[in-house]
């Protein structure tokens, strides 16, 4: 092999030709000068088309590659310019970098492939860079596998058929991601930064009449925003509400409840019954197969002494087992208690009843098809483990990148390493 196939080897410069090799010792670093072979030339550096030339460009610049041993090593070339027909004039495109980067392709495969191994602080320590360049990287990364994805025909949104929808909060300030999950697959679709309309808008945008068309079920937490676009963008889906959501519904009622008789029990100076009440939240909102003795004592004795709150938490427990395992008589049961809390005289089951009655039809497409949003929350939490790693984000286009980086599905290989074979 000849030294220059080597060098061209070593840093992973392909389609191109070394034509020396040098050792900076103001910089401390090695610099491999080459030029791309003869049908790599003059092609434009957004599309890729060959196009007339245009200038010498602002003369020779740098890539950063990866590291020869402990010595840091650069790529350096002519960066001539092109006149192309549909993007005007443009640096000419390098087969070994990505347009507009600093960096080789190498390099930032290497980077992605280390970030998601690793914070982005110990991958810029690693590999003597800033955090930001890494940011900036990661983001490079994603949108050009997204554009080889579309280039091959493998559209990621393609197929789908369930999705999840829900917002997640990632840094104080209500500072949101909105967060699209495909539930067959496994993985995170697409993320927005805010929880409006307009956020949401913008993925069924993306998406397309046709594919919103093709999909069947969406689960999501009762949101209005959630339920309008989709009714309007998603003519034959049918929404699926979520099981947590809806009982939490009823938890939030039961606590009202048990605070308004705190309130007048306090106000009467019955300090006994003040204290009891005081006690008896979490025995009232936990699910009866994981209380204590104390607990189970302490609702023993509010079924003998407190009826209204005994019927609180009895309405609060039947709609919970509404979602249990089973088949339409879940729905025979999620009419009886409807009937049940509407007459029950507890005004914020009253109220409560009033809101499912208006949800009914997705809770029993819930209870058919059983979907929940379950799927959506375990990819939240990995949102939250990423932005606690990096000890949060200043920018939501940074974490976008770097969830989708993760959780999108994307397969990510070490440079000069074949793909892993799925067994």
């Amino acid at each position: 092999m000849r030294a220059s196939s080597l060098w061209a080897q070593i840093v992973g410069v392909q389609k191109a030709v070394v034509e020396g090799v040098e050792l900076d010792e103001v910089d401390d670093a090695l610099i491999i000068s080459v030029r791309p072979v003869k049908r790599e030339r003059s092609r434009c550096g957004v599309c890729r088309r060959r196009c007339p030339g245009y200038d010498l460009g602002a003369g020779r610049r740098r890539w950063r590659t990866v590291d020869v041993g402990l010595v840091m090593a650069y790529v350096e070339a002519e960066t001539p310019r092109v006149r192309c027909a549909w993007h005007g004039v443009v640096v000419a495109a390098v087969p070994w970098a990505r347009h507009g980067a600093g960096h080789t392709r190498c390099f930032d495969d290497q980077v992605a492939w280390l970030v998601r191994h690793m914070s982005k602080s110990a991958v810029a320590q690693l590999l003597r860079t800033s955090w930001r360049t890494v940011g900036a990287i990661v983001t490079r990364v994603v949108a050009d596998l997204d554009a080889q994805a579309n280039g091959k025909g493998q559209d990621r949104l393609a197929g789908v058929r369930r999705i999840g929808i829900d917002e997640i909060s990632y840094k104080r300030g209500h500072k949101y991601l909105m967060v699209v999950v495909d539930h067959d697959r496994g993985r995170l679709l697409w993320a927005g930064d805010g929880r409006t309309k307009k956020t949401l808008a913008g993925f069924f945008d993306l998406l397309g009449e046709q594919r919103c068309a093709q999909i069947e079920l969406v689960s999501a937490d009762g949101a209005d925003l959630i339920a309008d676009l989709v009714g309007l963008r998603c003519p034959n889906a049918k929404l699926c509400l979520d099981p947590f959501h809806v009982v939490s519904w009823a938890t939030d009622a039961l606590d009202q409840v048990r605070r308004d008789m705190w309130r007048r029990a306090k106000a009467s100076g019955d300090r006994g019954l003040t204290r009891e009440l005081g006690r008896a939240r979490y025995a009232l909102l936990k699910n009866p197969d994981k209380l204590t003795a104390r607990q189970q004592a302490t609702l023993n004795w509010f079924a003998e002494t407190n009826k209204p709150l005994h019927r609180a938490h009895l309405l609060k427990e039947q709609l919970r087992i509404t979602f249990a395992p089973g088949g339409p008589e879940r729905i025979a049961l999620l009419d009886t208690w409807l009937r049940w809390a509407s007459r029950c005289r507890i005004q914020p089951f009253v109220d409560l009843a009033r809101r499912v009655r208006r949800c009914r039809d997705d809770i029993v497409n819930t209870l058919t098809y059983r979907l929940s949003n379950a799927r959506v929350e375990a990819v939240n939490t990995r949102i939250r483990l990423l932005t606690r790693i990096a000890f949060g984000f200043k920018s939501a286009d940074a974490l976008i990148a770097l969830v989708m980086l993760h959780l999108g599905g994307y397969d990510l290989t070490l440079p000069g390493r074949p793909k892993p074979t799925h067994t």
